[in-house]
């Protein structure tokens, strides 16, 4: 048996000519630069890379080939893995009836660690070539105060970026707030166009947080630099969706099977969505030709997307990890999981969603089912389990305060909430221990301690929670469902919400 082949552009010909792997139709000789993007994970190359390589497969979008650069110590890792083949990769998409798309993705043409060499870095951000700066660092990575949810200012790293710029020693950045302003800084001293900043996280009104943060970095530099981003930088919104869990050792042996070899493959489910708010600085590839919906106004859309999949999201992880489940198709192939979820979509979620023209809500709601139990896609449930305290307050807490403004049911929303405050004790319904992974988990694990003695411990802290506690609907729904928790288990629990709803 032959050696597999390293996967790179000069063995491209022969990996297609071997395997069923679809290659890039352009030459990657022609790509030149024009979107520098921070935060090269799974997601972002499953998703934005994706969408630009399909452009480029119709010889269009050449001059917006995409430069990663990095900021954190585990972004080497990417760097290495993309630099050790031609910053090539595949991306594999898993539909539910088992079929399997395999296509090598060309759209980022480099990676920068900007540690390395920061001067070196702005540099790049700097250069005329560079539209548009994106953004997927999580909502961890926008220096979000948690107690105030403001620009963290007093952050270390901000200080000692914030000082390297108002004494013009750039190569000290570390950052990419500071490299960030830096280029627009040169870029306004050359008196040109600035890049669009365009963030792809998974948060609502995306753009109107980055650009909230940027200025208010921008201000502390100086109230020149501020006032002139706040004047000419675009902060487009976007909602974004695809399921793209990490990758694994499997799937890269996966890969080797095919007869090659690929440091970091991405894999996701077949289903992909991006809306774009149509606002850029300096103009943007036409993504509405492969699929990208360009509106006017993202909004709408991003409470569809949040209040459904992604609070249905923490609607089935929880109980699904204290039920003893791994994988997200396994708690999905139990019907009471099903059924919990589409009446939450349709009973809470749905009636605080903004008008959706011409999008049929409930036939997204049975998508979102179908999608969920993918098994092909191998989503695991501790991985929606994570950060639980950036999500529920974000996703989930709208959907009860709005309810309980209208006077609406918000018994399987707070059902949601007293699932996490059980899971945050530490051991599922077997004794086995759980792994809290979340920013906060000491304080969250210090809230749920008390639970059994203090039903209402975990939903006091007001800095998660705000004055959700004094809200009496919400708090005996949470009471009555915690308690089932503890005295009957999850599944228990899920027949018993289910009686007192109707699907």
């Amino acid at each position: 048996m032959n050696a597999p082949l390293q996967l790179n552009t000069a063995n491209l010909r022969n990996i297609a000519s071997a395997s069923e792997v679809k290659i890039p139709r352009y030459s990657r000789a022609d790509v030149t630069p024009g979107i520098v993007h921070f935060g090269v994970g799974g997601f972002h190359r499953a998703h934005q890379a994706m969408y630009l390589d399909a452009l480029m497969n119709e010889g269009k979008a050449l001059d917006w080939g995409i430069i990663g650069m990095g900021v954190m110590p585990s972004d080497v890792r990417m760097r290495d893995a993309l630099a050790s083949q031609d910053h090539l990769y595949t991306l594999s998409t898993k539909a539910p009836d088992g079929t399997l798309d395999q296509k090598i993705i060309g759209s980022i043409i480099d990676y920068v660690f900007a540690p390395d060499d920061p001067t070196h870095a702005v540099d790049i951000l700097a250069q005329d070539a560079i539209k548009i700066v994106s953004l997927t660092v999580t909502e961890g990575g926008y220096n979000i105060d948690p107690a105030t949810e403001d620009f963290d200012h007093a952050n270390p790293r901000i200080e000692a970026d914030r000082t390297a710029l108002q004494s013009g020693n750039i190569s000290s950045l570390q950052t990419f707030f500071g490299l960030i302003a830096a280029a627009l800084m040169a870029r306004k001293a050359a008196d040109a166009a600035p890049f669009t900043i365009m963030s792809c996280d998974n948060i609502q009104g995306n753009g109107d947080l980055a650009k909230r943060f940027f200025l208010a970095f921008a201000h502390s530099v100086s109230a020149e630099l501020g006032n002139w981003v706040e004047n000419n930088v675009a902060f487009p919104n976007s909602m974004v969706d695809r399921i793209t869990p990490e990758t694994t050792d499997a799937d890269r042996n996966d890969i080797k099977e095919i007869g090659y070899v690929d440091a970091w493959p991405v894999v996701s489910e077949d289903f992909t969505q991006w809306v774009l708010e149509d606002s850029f600085t300096q103009g943007r590839p036409a993504f509405e030709e492969v699929g990208v919906q360009v509106v006017s106004d993202v909004e709408p859309y991003e409470l569809m997307k949040l209040r459904l999949l992604n609070a249905s999201h923490q609607g089935l992880c929880y109980f699904g990890h204290l039920a003893g489940h791994h994988m997200v198709h396994d708690v999905m192939a139990d019907s009471r999981f099903q059924d919990f979820l589409l009446a939450y979509m349709e009973r809470e979620a749905t009636p605080t969603l903004k008008p959706l023209p011409g999008v049929d809500v409930d036939a997204y709601r049975h998508q979102l089912i179908a999608r969920f139990g993918n098994a092909a896609v191998k989503d695991t449930v501790p991985r929606l389990c994570a950060e639980s305290s950036d999500r529920i307050p974000k996703w989930l807490l709208p959907v009860v305060r709005e309810n309980l403004t209208a006077g609406r049911d918000v018994t399987l929303s707070a059902a949601i909430v007293a699932s996490w405050a059980r899971y945050a004790e530490g051991t599922d319904e077997q004794g086995n221990p759980i792994k809290v992974v979340d920013r906060l988990s000491e304080r969250i694990q210090e809230n749920a301690a008390t639970n059994r003695t203090d039903i209402l411990s975990f939903i006091r802290d007001r800095g998660i929670f705000g004055d959700l506690i004094d809200a009496a609907p919400f708090t005996k729904a949470y009471a009555d469902t915690l308690t089932s928790l503890h005295e009957q288990g999850a599944e228990a629990t899920l027949d018993s919400l289910l009686s007192q709803v109707t699907v």
